[in-house]
């Protein structure tokens, strides 16, 4: 980058909870530059960036915005002053309109009256920039899944007045597609000057749209380099202060007996007649565009969203599953997209959590739990996942977003399912945490379980998966066994429910 005066400079900044969270952390950001940052969970970026937006006070450094103090006392401030956040934990208000969503806080009005035509044509706009131009603008945000909810937030932010853009985590729930459109839009606010904070644990994606990346470990600055010259091996070893292990390549496995059998799922629109089966000790790898119906699949045979229509069979056996209730008692654990929302209890401890779904096991004679054997439990989990905590009667809301899915696959390895759903299970995890599940995923298998698992990461898929189903459209559109997968046959099964092909000839 040419040598301009910093759009962004950061020196000495600090913040401490329980313990230091940021410790003398130094940063700078040029205009026009994607600087990424990058670090294992609780590294500090996450809180970093709540400082630069507004919502976190630090306890001692300075900023310096286009060489002035810059000390936003509300997010509001941070984006008059053109300080932008997408935070990888949603804010989408569900009962509030996409339009509504889109255009928070600034809503066109007159005389105190929404302006509803401007607001929806503003909306259309929006979205079309990040390629929902087909979206109805005046759906609640609370009826779509987590990736147009993520993508509704980037449209937000690309529709102000930003002169620095924070995005964290932006594409852990989008798909390839997704992320050639984000990166063309990041791309084009280069062009306009705007610096942009760049979050993510995929290294691939840092280097294709990187200018520099800076490495954080335990809220310190530890290296910056230039993205073209930066590998990966040495980007993980700063991050995590050594090597990590070799992971053992994946295995054959010898699948046994179907343990999952779905039979003609319907529920709703997304999920249309819907066959697949899993067998014990295999991996099924499930991909798809954003609202192919890949989460929603999930969910029906979970029982967290009704169905119309279909057969759930678990072991051979049909089972009725009307609710979470029945579908963990017929063996069957989910390990949800949105972790936050769908998947702990976030004032609970770390301990409460653990044992949600065995509290049988862990109470005494007449119905009282047994706290000493709920922290038995809850230790040995924490020890086995390598969960960074005080202790395990933490809260579970102070956790990184990598913590948390370790304590919400805890709870499954208690209860000991047969069947294990995982949607989208490394959604925003660092490398090591990443590394760490897949030998999980890898080793539950061997022990026997069923796994499904939604990816929105070919390479993971075809990586851990013994086989993957390509939905499209609410249908499932392809099935592909190891020899015959690649990334293009994927994609393109992928789009085949969105296109119009001709009939075959008879």
């Amino acid at each position: 980058m040419p040598a301009a005066a910093p759009l962004l400079r950061v020196a000495g900044l600090q913040k401490s909870y329980n313990s230091p969270v940021l410790a003398d952390f130094n940063f700078d950001l040029q205009p026009g530059e994607v600087h990424a940052l990058v670090g294992s969970n609780g590294a500090g970026k996450s809180t970093f960036a709540r400082i630069l937006s507004g919502l976190t006070p630090p306890d001692g450094g300075q900023l310096l915005l286009n060489g002035r103090p810059y000390a936003p006392p509300s997010k509001r401030d941070a984006e008059q002053a053109g300080v932008i956040l997408v935070l990888q934990e949603l804010n989408v208000i569900g009962t509030l309109t996409v339009a509504e969503n889109i255009f928070l806080n600034r809503l066109p009005h007159h005389a105190g009256w929404i302006r509803s035509g401007e607001l929806n044509q503003a909306a259309r706009r929006a979205l079309s920039r990040v390629g929902l131009a087909e979206l109805d603008p005046t759906l609640p945000a609370g009826r779509l899944g987590v990736a147009h909810q993520q993508l509704i937030e980037l449209a937000g932010a690309l529709s102000r007045n930003c002169k620095l853009l924070i995005l964290d985590e932006p594409t852990a729930a989008l798909t390839d597609p997704e992320i050639a459109r984000l990166f063309e839009n990041i791309r084009g606010l280069q062009a306009e000057g705007v610096g942009v904070i760049y979050v993510s644990h995929r290294m691939d994606e840092i280097k294709r749209i990187a200018n520099r990346i800076t490495v954080m470990r335990d809220g310190r600055h530890v290296a910056t380099h230039q993205a073209d010259r930066a590998t990966p091996d040495e980007l993980v070893r700063e991050m995590v202060g050594h090597d990590l292990p070799e992971r053992k390549a994946a295995r054959s496995r010898n699948a046994g007996e179907p343990a999952l059998s779905v039979r003609n799922l319907r529920a709703g629109d997304r999920v249309r007649d819907v066959s697949f089966e899993v067998r014990s000790g295999e991996i099924l790898g499930i991909a798809g565009l954003i609202g192919s119906g890949r989460t929603e699949t999930l969910r029906a045979i979970f029982g967290a969203d009704p169905k119309q229509s279909g057969e759930i069979l678990v072991n051979g056996r049909t089972v009725t599953i009307q609710s979470p209730v029945d579908a963990v008692r017929s063996g069957i654990g989910l390990v949800p997209e949105d972790r936050k929302q769908h998947g702990l209890l976030l004032p609970q401890t770390i301990r409460v959590n653990t044992t949600l779904a065995t509290l049988r096991r862990h109470s005494r004679p007449g119905g009282w739990l047994d706290a000493a054997a709920e922290t038995a439990t809850a230790t040995g989990f924490r020890d086995r996942l390598q969960l960074r905590c005080s202790s395990v009667e933490q809260i579970a809301g102070e956790l990184s977003g990598g913590n948390q899915q370790k304590v919400v696959i805890a709870r499954w390895l208690a209860r000991d399912c047969s069947v294990l759903l995982f949607d989208e299970p490394t959604r925003g995890i660092d490398v090591a945490a990443k590394d760490l599940v897949y030998q999980l995923l890898q080793a539950l298998a061997d022990e026997g379980k069923a796994i499904v698992m939604v990816s929105s990461e070919l390479t993971e898929l075809m990586a851990l998966s013994d086989r993957i189903l390509v939905m499209s459209a609410g249908r499932i559109a392809a099935e592909f066994s190891p020899a015959q997968w690649t990334q293009e046959k994927i994609t393109q099964a992928a789009f085949s429910g969105h296109l119009e092909i001709p009939a075959s000839p008879q």
